[in-house]
């Protein structure tokens, strides 16, 4: 399906998505983009539906094509200080707010979001799919934070985030049975499994 610009008031509309919410460890990461009202691309769509080869193709074309764009990351200590909703809306403010251009309008991947600098926004449920502002913010957060876990692997090998990218897979979490959490790791988060014993 093609998507399309879902521009509602002004040509400066971002699209923001967060990428990681779900994940044991690491950062929360979400990107803000605005798209020029000629932009077309005929692969873009949600993240999650591409190839991590389409998603690292696409970086550098909407880096280049887009009118403004920006990447926020939040980090584990404030996720389980605020909560990982807190957390995702606290990212995509900060990835506004890091904008060149100041958007008129926001369009926002889901249903939950918090006003933002008096400008109006939208919450689109899977707005990623429909939206090439915000399929491509899901994109660039979704790419920046894959290198961000690569990088942070190089430093704990034994959790194979350069594979999992934090997420609760049996691998990451026999190594946090195996191993502990690290200072990358969210502690609020369930880390393992409750385990649960019947007394019969």
């Amino acid at each position: 399906m093609k998507l399309q610009l879902s521009y509602t008031l002004d040509p400066f509309e971002c699209g923001t998505d967060e990428a990681g919410r779900g994940c044991l460890a690491g950062p929360v990461t979400a990107a803000a983009v605005i798209l020029p009202q000629d932009f077309e691309n005929l692969i873009l769509n949600d993240s999650k539906l591409l190839s991590e080869l389409k998603r690292n193709n696409l970086k550098p074309l909407i880096e280049q094509e887009a009118v403004s764009f920006a990447v926020a990351h939040v980090f584990p200590e404030e996720i389980d200080e605020i909560n990982i909703l807190n957390a995702s809306i606290l990212a995509m403010h900060k990835a506004i707010g890091n904008l060149k251009t100041s958007p008129k309008f926001i369009s926002v991947d889901g249903n939950r979001f918090k006003p933002y600098a008096n400008i109006p926004h939208q919450t689109i449920i899977k707005g990623d799919s429909k939206h090439m502002n915000i399929a491509a913010a899901s994109i660039l957060a979704k790419t920046n934070r894959d290198l961000y876990m690569s990088k942070i692997h190089e430093e704990f090998p034994m959790y194979n985030w350069k594979q999992n990218k934090g997420y609760p897979t049996k691998e990451h979490r026999e190594a946090i049975k195996r191993y502990g959490i690290t200072k990358y790791h969210r502690k609020t988060f369930r880390l393992l499994p409750q385990q649960f014993q019947l007394d019969l």
